[in-house]
């Protein structure tokens, strides 16, 4: 008899929930609104948000939840959700069919943790990405593996630019550097699609500054799940809330690593 995970029972039900609530929002006039100068947020991510972290809290109400728009909850629990309840904001604002809703669960401290569970999905093409710890990463629940593209130059990378800070972002040039050395670098803006594309075999690597936990949670998992690498670009495994990430097929992450440091030598600047 198949044991099912609690926490990866709910986190599916509840994300596919929440997902079927955006493709509703996605058809309809968007109200925006900005928490920053040019930083969206919409009714569709308060909505989405507000019904996870009600299901959330249903299930296991002593859980704390950290959730993008502050819906969420504190406790002294050592297990942390951590939800993004529409990942690609701007693209649902703009219509462009891109965003998903991501679901981490973590066991520790917000400083130091494990990460457990992992759920993306992708309401538009109904894709799903889990892992649960320590038993692979799936995508409509099939198992998947990272790409086995052995160099740089033969591969094909994903990153992406903050909406706020932008012009304190070094991104622009390693996203020249990384062009100039691979097939391409594409910038679809959701990370957490573009880390599941990392764990699926569709990008060979992905980097990005600046990302929040609720934006990695999942995805990180999945990736490594998958048998990939997620690490700074000093090499440190990847800390949710960490200055920068660099997730990859593992193959190809030592030349990122080299080419990340090259960049941050010329900018005279140190990784991490």
């Amino acid at each position: 008899m198949t044991i099912v995970n609690p926490y990866l029972q709910v986190a599916i039900e509840t994300a596919r929930e929440a997902g079927a609530l955006l493709l509703r929002e996605f058809d309809r006039p968007q109200q925006i609104g900005y928490k920053g100068e040019v930083d969206i947020v919409t009714e569709a991510d308060r909505r989405s948000e507000a019904t996870i972290v009600s299901k959330l809290r249903c299930h296991f109400p002593k859980h704390t939840i950290v959730a993008e728009e502050g819906g969420g909850q504190e406790s002294d629990s050592e297990y942390r959700w951590y939800v993004d309840p529409l990942d690609g904001t701007t693209n649902f604002a703009h219509g462009y069919p891109c965003f998903c809703v991501s679901i981490g669960l973590a066991q520790g401290t917000a400083e130091k943790n494990d990460l457990l569970v992992g759920i993306v999905f992708n309401p538009v093409n109904g894709e799903l990405f889990t892992a649960v710890k320590g038993e692979g990463a799936f995508l409509n629940q099939k198992k998947i593996r990272v790409s086995a593209v052995p160099r740089l130059s033969a591969s094909l990378l994903s990153t992406g630019f903050p909406v706020q800070k932008r012009t304190q972002n070094p991104n622009i040039h390693y996203y020249w550097d990384f062009t100039m050395r691979s097939h391409g670098v594409r910038r679809d803006g959701s990370a957490a699609l573009d880390l599941c594309g990392v764990a699926c075999g569709r990008f060979d690597g992905f980097w990005e500054f600046g990302l929040k936990p609720w934006d990695t949670a999942a995805g990180v998992l999945i990736v490594r799940e998958a048998g990939g690498m997620a690490t700074d670009f000093a090499g440190n495994p990847y800390r949710l809330g960490g200055r920068e990430l660099l997730a990859s097929n593992s193959l190809i992450h030592a030349e990122m690593q080299q080419v990340a440091a090259d960049i941050a030598a010329r900018a005279g600047e140190l990784p991490g």
